[in-house]
């Protein structure tokens, strides 16, 4: 509930209809006068307070709410006899007699700054949602550490072999070891990378430079990057002239090789790239690609999670960060991604790319 809203709710009266709309409201609203008695409050606030009812009663009476050390909510915050020039007083964590945590937070109401005080619109609202918040952040940052720790383990571990044994170990050894020592920090290099971009796309700062691109070409090459690092049989099939379409190059191939290095990670056989024009019963003009492989494939259950960040399936490696980012990078462009099953029974990813700029305002 924001600062503006629980202000315009303690100049309404409490008339039937008003009562009803701030019952619908999630969070608990209680509206107290100049004196502490309580003139309003909504069905969501007697449920977290866990009272019958705390009309007429005083304040302290109805927000019964202590910290850890057994201090009471209404003597701590002191509303009606604190400092003269405050208006509200912070989110904080307070708990009920059995432990439950709720926020609180409060607007107080003077005529003129020093006034005596009009008005008291305290806000609760369940802690249930920063806890899994809390939780969540816990699991990104367990999961990124192990990632983290399986290369450095391998970095750590052949410096200090060639660091302690360089005059008995020979030059080949010595280059195995630091071809290694490479391919661990390239590892580091690109899961950070995949971070910063997760994090671009969850707080909005993604910066795209969007321009005609030729969307065959840009696969290609994308093709032959990929080609000269594995042995895997990778094919291009391209159904008519491919239009032109709106991208930033870089971008597009990092969705490109995400979904070619994700089908050669958890599909078996050859991995087929399709291309088509958008035909013309589509929203807009552009290129569908469909990746297949010839893997297990995705189970309909579960194809919806395929884009959350850190979901992975079955025993391969990888960060679990590669179709989050495909499906933001996408979407940042304007067009669309889908997980369905290939022809040859494993997985398909399709992606929809326009051709004009249809990037979101």
């Amino acid at each position: 509930m924001t600062k503006d809203s629980l202000a315009l709710m303690t100049t309404t009266g409490t008339a039937p209809q008003e009562q009803d709309v701030l019952d619908t409201l999630p969070d608990g609203v209680v509206v107290a006068d100049r004196h502490g008695t309580v003139r309003l409050m909504n069905a969501a606030a007697v449920r977290l307070l866990r009272i019958a009812d705390g009309v007429g009663r005083h304040l302290s009476d109805v927000v019964q709410l202590q910290d850890r050390a057994a201090n009471t909510w209404f003597v701590c915050t002191a509303p009606y006899t604190g400092l003269a020039t405050r208006s509200h007083l912070t989110e904080q964590a307070w708990y009920l007699s059995d432990g439950t945590e709720l926020l609180v937070t409060a607007r107080i109401l003077r005529d003129a700054p020093a006034d005596p005080v009009r008005q008291v619109a305290v806000s609760l609202r369940s802690a249930r949602a920063r806890e899994r918040l809390d939780r969540e952040r816990s699991d990104l940052v367990a999961t990124v550490a192990h990632e983290l720790r399986s290369p450095l383990t391998g970095v750590k571990g052949f410096v200090a072999t060639l660091l302690a044994k360089w005059d008995k170990l020979n030059d080949d050894q010595k280059k195995m070891m630091l071809e290694t020592v490479n391919v661990d920090a390239d590892r580091l290099t690109r899961l950070i990378a995949e971070l910063l971009d997760v994090a671009r796309i969850d707080t909005g700062r993604l910066s795209l430079h969007a321009r005609p691109v030729d969307f065959r070409a840009a696969v290609e090459r994308v093709l032959a990057s990929v080609r000269a690092g594995t042995g895997r049989e990778i094919a291009l099939v391209v159904d008519g002239e491919l239009p032109r379409i709106s991208a930033d190059p870089d971008k597009l191939a990092q969705v490109i090789t995400n979904l070619v290095d994700n089908a050669i990670r958890h599909g078996a056989g050859q991995v087929t790239l399709s291309a088509s024009p958008v035909r013309d019963e589509a929203p807009y003009d552009g290129v569908v690609l469909h990746v297949d492989d010839e893997g297990d494939g995705i189970s309909p259950a579960i194809r919806t999670r395929v884009f959350t960040k850190f979901w992975k399936h079955g025993t391969q490696g990888g960060s679990g960060l590669g179709m989050y980012i495909v499906h933001g990078l996408v979407t940042a462009h304007g067009g669309s991604v889908v997980v369905d099953e290939s022809p040859a029974g494993g997985a398909r990813v399709s992606i929809a790319w326009p051709a004009q700029d249809r990037r979101p305002e």
